[in-house]
């Protein structure tokens, strides 16, 4: 790629069992100048697809653009079911800045692409995080609470009117949260019980609002098809709390059930840093570095 600037984006739609679907939703990003598909992953538990894409700017935007549009017309929520809270067909839209493009140029861009979308397609739209227009609607799981089902009513309160588009629910495709953000790991748990309110209360001990680990957000999700739960965790800043940090403290909260962990996945595309941390907190290496890391060495 010979881009001046990059951008990073990871749009997560309410769909995660039609492989139909999923192709079209993904189409717009492929074979684009300027955009570069590089991950999509979807969840049948979940019903929920997690597309990775980086690009130029402009050409991001056009190509979310469209693909939201296909999204809109495809997944309706009056009959959508999934383990994974969601408010929308196209649930979030991150904007995550890769190499020369600031923050503030990430919520710039957030902001075009969430005037076009409630414009073209009446559907309303909050800014969330660095794009929030307020402090209450940093937190995408303030916005998100209610779900579909719950924002008909809240969208009216003169609190939750979007920042872009009507004050009324899409009826088929609710809302969206579009904004700028730090990169973020989806890292999910999976334990040897069915018990979804063992998962929930392990999610709620790690996660930072219930007195865990900074920069986690974590809930508990059955996965029906293997008999077993998972706690599903956003780990906000890979840098400052380790994905071994939360990894331990699962175990250690899930000893006091006689539960144990029997795997772990990472949803999505991941930092080579933060894989790195880990594997040298486990191999108990000294004074290790991301300079020993050939790869990085040859991407310099």
């Amino acid at each position: 790629m010979t881009w001046n600037k990059i951008m990073e984006c990871v749009p997560n739609f309410s769909e995660g069992r039609d492989p139909e679907k999923i192709d079209k939703i993904v189409a717009p990003f492929r074979a684009k100048a300027g955009v570069k598909l590089l991950d999509y992953s979807n969840d049948e538990d979940h019903n929920r697809l997690v597309v990775t894409l980086v690009g130029e700017p402009e050409a991001l935007c056009d190509a979310l653009f469209e693909s939201i549009g296909i999204a809109i017309e495809l997944i309706d929520l009056n009959h959508h079911k999934g383990q994974h809270p969601r408010m929308g067909a196209v649930d979030v839209v991150p904007f995550i800045p890769i190499k020369n493009v600031t923050m503030e140029e990430a919520v710039l861009l957030s902001h075009k692409l969430a005037e076009r979308v409630a414009d073209a397609y009446q559907l309303p739209v909050f800014l969330y995080e660095k794009s929030a227009s307020s402090p209450q609607r940093e937190n995408l799981a303030a916005i998100r609470k209610g779900e579909f089902e719950g924002m008909a009513d809240k969208i009216l309160l003169p609190e939750w009117k979007p920042d872009f588009g009507p004050a009324q629910r899409h009826p088929t495709a609710g809302t969206v949260a579009i904004g700028a953000r730090m990169p973020l790991v989806a890292y999910n748990i999976n334990l040897n019980t069915p018990s979804l309110e063992i998962a929930t209360d392990i999610a709620k001990k790690i996660r930072f609002i219930g007195g865990g680990l900074r920069y986690c957000k974590a809930m508990g999700v059955e996965l029906t098809d293997r008999g077993i739960t998972q706690v599903s965790i956003n780990m906000t800043d890979y840098s400052k709390t380790a994905l071994y940090r939360a990894f331990e403290l699962v175990r250690i909260e899930a000893r006091r059930y006689g539960v144990s962990i029997v795997g772990s996945e990472i949803i999505g595309l991941v930092p080579m840093e933060a894989l790195i941390d880990t594997a040298a907190y486990y191999l108990g290496l000294e004074n290790f570095t991301m300079e020993q890391v050939l790869e990085a060495r040859i991407m310099e």
